[in-house]
């Protein structure tokens, strides 16, 4: 007797027929050519306030992004849940008639890959939540605790009229806890957070707290003028975001990244090793928006700029590689350089062993604001930080700022801990520079 298809799968092959239909009635229209992209996201999510259980919810999305191309001229249009794909197709057309020519880059061929998994039981989020929440509050009854647990399961297929059919799933479990700790006038928030995990750890999330926790009991000022900075893996972007801004090639095509003529050159300290690697846990990913397979690969290597990430348009504009990085940031967006599984190779240095070399310097373990983006200058204010002094973590440091030019900081000197955690698609361990500027604030 034939299984009964559940509900998730029977959304999966609605969407897979509505997909094939609308890229039909488009070629009816004598396009040149067409491409449909379908995406379906399921969440459950399970959150605290409080220390209280505020809500149990479920939610659905699934939503198509049409792209046409007619006299060369693209046109994207966007619809979700229900929709009338005449109307989708007309609205890509009129928006086709107002765009400049664009040659047409695309894949062929046929890839199916599914990492998706069944969601835990209700009961198994809600014991993981109170388990970190109770944890949390043995330190100290009077912290409040915000937590969030999600399971999310989504995919994507994308067809084009040449023949491409690619389909994509997966899985994960994220967890996040932040812990908020009223002294007096004194307030403290710190948080920290799983990505992408395939099972239950709450004990990592209150592990890193609880030190936080310890640490922060003192307050100390900020060490005054030039000092060494550690920048933990939850801080790490700071420094890198520009290095990831750096090598792409949509700054590359517009000159305005200071590397367009670096490849193969010394750009760091020969410390630093930063790849894509897309078959790491938990992030796995076969192939990109465009239908490339993504491919492992070092963009600098021992400190030498070794390439830069592009979709399939600017790879062939610039003659360079394409190794599976367009994607696109919404239904709504033609596929753009993209990065993801970016992993940061570590270091030999234990964290304790970092701290042995800090005489007298900071911890950034989380701020506020931005990094310096292009031009690698910063300059941010400290939310969470603590003062280091003859090897040790004497106490929090509050109202300070830190600025500096992440090209230099991550140029030499630099010293890399052992331990990686995942921010994001990010994977790294902390980082150790020299020379930032660090002032006060308040």
């Amino acid at each position: 007797m034939a299984s009964i298809p559940s509900l998730h799968q029977l959304t999966v092959l609605i969407m897979a027929h509505l997909a094939e239909n609308v890229l039909d009635l488009a070629l009816r229209h004598g396009v040149e050519a067409v491409e449909v992209y379908a995406l379906e996201q399921s969440d459950h999510t399970v959150s605290y306030e409080a220390n209280q259980l505020k809500q149990i919810e479920s939610s659905q999305v699934e939503g198509y992004g049409l792209r046409i191309w007619q006299n060369h001229r693209p046109g994207i249009a966007v619809a979700f849940g229900k929709f009338d794909p005449q109307e989708l197709i007309d609205r890509a057309l009129a928006l086709s008639a107002l765009n400049p020519p664009e040659e047409i880059c695309w894949h062929t061929g046929i890839r199916n890959v599914d990492h998706s998994s069944p969601p835990p039981e209700t009961a198994e989020l809600v014991a993981g939540a109170e388990s970190a929440i109770a944890r949390i509050r043995e330190f100290q009854s009077e912290i409040l605790c915000h937590s969030d647990w999600q399971w999310n399961n989504h995919g994507f297929r994308l067809i084009n009229s040449q023949g491409l059919d690619c389909t994509y799933r997966e899985s994960n479990l994220s967890g996040s806890l932040s812990a908020e700790w009223v002294r007096g006038e004194d307030f403290l928030q710190v948080w920290a957070e799983i990505e992408g995990s395939d099972r239950l750890q709450p004990q990592d999330l209150t592990q890193q707290i609880l030190a936080r926790l310890n640490w922060a009991i003192n307050s100390t000022p900020a060490p005054p003028g030039q000092v060494p900075v550690l920048f933990t893996p939850k801080a790490a972007e700071v420094l890198l975001g520009t290095v990831v801004a750096a090598i792409s090639a949509r700054q590359l095509e517009q000159k305005t990244t200071p590397w367009t003529d670096r490849l193969g050159s010394q750009v760091l300290d020969p410390q630093i090793t930063l790849s894509q690697d897309p078959s790491l846990a938990p992030y796995h990913l076969p192939f990109d928006h465009e239908g490339s397979v993504t491919q492992k690969f070092n963009w600098i290597e021992q400190g030498r700029l070794q390439g830069f990430y592009s979709d399939l348009r600017r790879a062939k504009a610039l003659g360079i590689p394409s190794l599976g990085n367009g994607f696109r940031s919404d239904l709504g967006s033609k596929p753009q350089p993209g990065l993801f599984n970016l992993v940061v190779a570590p270091g030999a240095l234990s964290f304790e062993q970092m701290l042995d070399i800090m005489t007298d310097g900071m911890i950034v373990d989380q701020i506020l604001g931005d990094g310096g983006g292009i031009t690698g200058d910063f300059s941010f204010n400290l939310d969470l930080g603590y003062r280091v002094q003859q090897g040790k973590i004497v106490g929090r440091v509050k109202d300070t700022m830190v600025s500096g030019n992440a090209y230099q900081a991550l140029g030499k000197d630099v010293h890399l801990g052992q331990e990686r955690q995942w921010q994001g698609s990010l994977y790294s361990p902390a980082l150790l520079v020299d020379g930032l500027s660090v002032t006060a604030s308040g």
